[in-house]
């Protein structure tokens, strides 16, 4: 049975008498128990067009690497600074990564769905699935390292990591990476 782990403490209060605690405030929960909340996830979708494609219709490997791009751009502009934090210092990009699952063809629309996972105080990295008609046609992730103005690695402030947080995959969304 897959398990969420709750840390608000008012739930905890509120069901602490249905499952036993594990430490001071939290407490599991299966999935689809009507308190526990999913975490979110970014939806952008992305026409396709020939240019994205090779003399066959096939669409270039390397599309889905801009396309992880322009996602992680929109998913960080409208769901955690729209300023991009530029004040503060710049994003790298430490590692990509893209597995290639099914064709894809030159006019279809590709959604892509956004999640975050291995969140530390100076980076952390997104998981990108990408569907063609509700069809896993590939999958990947990025790395990303804060940096501050001198280009030194630097903390991220706490409200952009409680953002960051809000997208967290679930374990079955990470399995899907392998």
């Amino acid at each position: 049975m897959n398990t969420i782990v709750l840390q608000r403490p008012a739930d905890a209060e509120v069901n602490a008498q249905l499952q036993p605690q594990i430490g001071p405030t939290k407490t599991i929960f299966p999935d689809g128990f009507p308190w526990v909340e999913k975490p979110k996830t970014y939806h952008h979708s992305i026409d396709v067009y020939l240019k994205d494609s090779n003399a066959t219709g096939n669409i270039y490997f390397a599309r889905y690497f801009e396309w992880q791009g322009i996602c992680r751009e929109r998913w960080f502009f409208e769901c955690v600074a729209a300023d991009m934090l530029q004040d503060l210092g710049v994003f790298i990009t430490k590692e990509a990564q893209q597995n290639y699952v099914h064709e894809t063809f030159a006019f279809q629309t590709v959604k892509c769905e956004v999640n975050t996972f291995a969140i530390k105080q100076c980076s952390f990295s997104l998981l990108f699935r990408f569907y063609v008609n509700g069809t896993l046609v590939s999958t990947g992730y990025q790395q990303i390292v804060f940096a501050n103005k001198q280009k030194k690695i630097a903390r991220l402030p706490d409200d952009v990591l409680d953002k960051i947080r809000a997208y967290q995959a679930s374990e079955e969304q990470l399995l899907g990476l392998r």
